[in-house]
C-alpha cells in the first residue's frame, strides 16, 4: 500500500504527530516500537478505540503498516473499513488530548448485534413499539434517573412479543442492572403491555463508566 493509500485511510495533524513522537522518544526501545491505532467497540452510537505503542513485530500479517523516517502505525485489518478517512488530531480543550476524528459510525445492525436483523429491520414506528416506548418513558426512566439511568427501546418482535432494551448512564456496568431489567423494568413493561413475553437486555455492559461485566 502506497503513502497516499495509507494516508486515505488514516493520518494525523501536525500537532497530533508531535504529541505522539514525544511519547514514543519517552518509550524503552522506542525504535522499534509501533503507534497501533484500532477499533475496540461501539459507544454512545459512534466507534471507541484504543491508541497504544507496541512493537512491530506484534502486527498481523494482514493489518495495515505504514512507516515514515519516524513514526510507524499500524492498524488490525479488522478496522480498516471502520478507520477509513479518519484523522488524529490535538485539541486543546480540557487540559489537551488527542481525538481520534472518524467519518464512518457503526452500522445499525453492528450498533446493535444482540438483536436479530429482521426484526431491527421493522424500526420503532408499530404500535406496540410505540407503547413500549411511552411505558419506557412514562413509568420506567422516571424511577431509575435517580442514579443516571436510562432504558431505551433498541427494537420489538411483534410477532414473538419480545423488547429489546438498552441501559445507559448508571444502568450501564452497573452490578444491579440485571436486577433492575428483571424486577423492574421488564416487571412494569409486561404490566402496561400485557401481550408482551420477554424483555432483552442489549447493553454493552463492558463500556459502562464503572464496568461490572468484564472480559
Amino acid at each position: 500500500m502506497t503513502a497516499l493509500e495509507a494516508d486515505q485511510i488514516f493520518s494525523l495533524t501536525p500537532e497530533a504527530r508531535g504529541v505522539v513522537l514525544d511519547a514514543l522518544r519517552a518509550e524503552d526501545n522506542s525504535d522499534a516500537l509501533a503507534l497501533f491505532v484500532e477499533v475496540t467497540g461501539i459507544r454512545a452510537g459512534g466507534y471507541s478505540y484504543d491508541l497504544f505503542f507496541s512493537d512491530r513485530a506484534d502486527a498481523d500479517a494482514d493489518a495495515l503498516i505504514h512507516s515514515d523516517d519516524e513514526l510507524t502505525y499500524v492498524i488490525p485489518a479488522a478496522s480498516l473499513d471502520r478507520l477509513r478517512g479518519s484523522r488524529l488530531e490535538f485539541s486543546a480543550e480540557g487540559g489537551g488530548g488527542l481525538v481520534l476524528v472518524n467519518p464512518n459510525t457503526p452500522s445499525a445492525q453492528e450498533a446493535n448485534p444482540g438483536v436479530p436483523p429482521e426484526v431491527l429491520a421493522k424500526g420503532l414506528e408499530g404500535s406496540l413499539a410505540l407503547r413500549a416506548i411511552a411505558v419506557l418513558n412514562e413509568h420506567v426512566n422516571p424511577s431509575i434517573a435517580s442514579h443516571g439511568g436510562r432504558a431505551d427501546l433498541v427494537a420489538i418482535d411483534d410477532e414473538k412479543f419480545v423488547a429489546f432494551v438498552r441501559l445507559s448512564g448508571g444502568c450501564q456496568g452497573c452490578a444491579m442492572s440485571r436486577m433492575t431489567l428483571s424486577q423492574g423494568i421488564e416487571v412494569t413493561l409486561k404490566e402496561q403491555i400485557p401481550e408482551l413475553v420477554g424483555v432483552i437486555d442489549v447493553t454493552d455492559h463492558e463500556l459502562g463508566e464503572n464496568p461490572f461485566y468484564a472480559k
